[in-house]
């Protein structure tokens, strides 16, 4: 009796962009893998590639283009999902399908039916699924030991710079319940740090008025402060950080750092300034006041002393003086944020931004973003010097052949922030382990990094 088999349906995977995208390519991976399809590890191996894009700034376009024409060149069928898939051109039209009108489908952000939909027609399901071959916490992209966890879609800011509401829509906040099962189940698959990610942690809960839902039988309500809380009482339960991103400065955010003090979650807070000067936040359109962010840095420095605070800044926006550049630097100086990240402004087709008068030269733009990264390169050297000699609880990311190891305190989101270089342990059947926790003495320090011994 000959046995009828189905043939392997293999997708290739690109994905682009910001830990928002990611999670939706993580969404996309694990209905797929639930769906029975294989990941492809190239193009020549894949039946069909599907490639997520980034549409934030002219740098990200371009690069989502080269990657869908890569595809397109190496593979023949591509669906192209995200950001990108949502930006029309000056004349209204796709601009994806305009470069590359031999793609199969495009969608746009957070569309998981939609691709799903076009791989179907393009790729039929290779059997009926079996959920239980997918593992609680899904297929995920980040290593093991850590994950980012989405907790709502779209903005409700309109800021002039930024075309996401464009792209994502108004805020969704997802439910407090599904949050929390999703957390249960990625710690319980081994992560030990949890990224709270969204366009605006802060705001979660304020399109459903702040709804009560129930996390094992209790009830919660859908508020940052509650969902932090939450969380941070669980992944204690495992022995996991949460670490919390994209953070507005609203005043409830006060009542987080608390937590943080009392070890809850990480004291670490991403919080995107983008500019000090009165002037410009206005013509950027931010719901924050240069003059009261210093304050309320220096009150959370008080509630929680160790508390490491990143942010980003755009530098030359549109208008932007020398006298307001000058104050964004004295900000600086004043601030002492621990972790510093600086753009020179881009325009962005379909921000209102370019709409505003007397717009900064390109040379110029880059001028001054140089000038803050050197500021910064010097307030960054200091910080970290103060650190020699203390004791750190480091999360091991890579370790080599030799024992050694790079890690990460809490003051250092994978990725974009710093590392720490650990020395192997003195004792011979002493090996460090990925995604262990160890605590080390520091024993120097650049601009950026940490070096230190187990």
């Amino acid at each position: 009796m000959s046995t009828i088999t189905t043939p392997t349906r293999k997708v290739g995977f690109v994905s682009l962009g910001c830990p928002k995208a990611l999670v939706d390519s993580e969404q996309i991976l694990t209905q797929l893998r639930a769906e029975g399809y294989e990941t492809a590890n190239s193009y020549d191996g894949a039946d069909l590639v599907i490639v997520n894009t980034c549409g934030f700034i002219d740098a990200a376009v371009q690069e989502s283009l080269d990657a869908i024409g890569e595809a397109l060149s190496e593979n023949g069928k591509v669906i192209v999902t995200g950001c990108l898939g949502a930006k029309k051109d000056a004349q209204g039209d796709d601009i994806i399908q305009k470069v590359h009108p031999k793609v199969l489908a495009v969608t746009g952000p957070h569309a998981l039916g939609e691709v799903m939909n076009a791989v179907h027609l393009h790729l039929p399901k290779p059997h009926e699924p079996f959920m239980d071959l997918v593992p609680a916490q899904g297929i995920k992209l980040t290593p093991r030991h850590y994950a980012y966890l989405k907790i709502s879609e779209g903005c409700n800011h309109r800021c002039s710079f930024c075309i996401i509401p464009s792209m994502r829509g108004d805020l969704v906040s997802r439910p407090i319940a599904e949050v929390m099962l999703e957390a249960e189940n990625l710690f319980k698959s081994g992560v030990k740090e949890l990224l709270v990610i969204s366009q605006d942690t802060s705001a979660y809960g304020v399109d459903v008025k702040f709804r009560t839902g129930f996390w094992n039988g209790k009830p919660v309500r859908t508020h940052m402060t509650q969902l932090v809380a939450a969380l941070g009482e669980l992944g204690a339960s495992y022995g996991a950080w949460v670490r919390l991103h994209y953070v507005y400065p609203y005043p409830h955010v006060d009542d987080v750092i608390p937590l943080m003090n009392q070890g809850v979650v990480v004291p670490y807070l991403d919080v995107p300034l983008q500019h000090a000067h009165p002037a410009v936040l206005k013509r950027m359109k931010r719901p924050a006041n240069g003059e009261k962010n210093i304050e309320r840095i220096a009150a959370w420095r008080a509630m929680c002393p160790d508390i490491t605070i990143r942010s980003t800044f755009i530098a030359g926006f549109p208008g932007e003086t020398e006298e307001e550049f000058e104050y964004l630097l004295d900000f600086l100086k004043e601030a002492q944020i621990d972790r510093l990240g600086c753009f020179a402004y881009s325009p962005v087709q379909g921000a209102t931004a370019n709409e505003l008068a007397d717009p900064v030269p390109a040379e110029l733009r880059e001028e001054r973003r140089g000038r803050v990264m050197q500021l910064q390169e010097t307030i960054s050297k200091q910080r970290l010097q103060a650190r020699v000699g203390k004791s750190l609880r480091v999360l091991i990311d890579e370790v080599d052949k030799a024992g050694s190891a790079v890690g990460r305190s809490a003051a250092d989101a994978p990725e974009i922030d710093g590392v720490v270089y650990v020395k192997a342990p003195y004792e011979p059947h002493r090996k460090l382990k990925v995604g262990e926790f160890v605590d080390v003495a520091v024993t120097a320090s650049d601009a950026h990094d940490l070096w230190a011994k187990a």
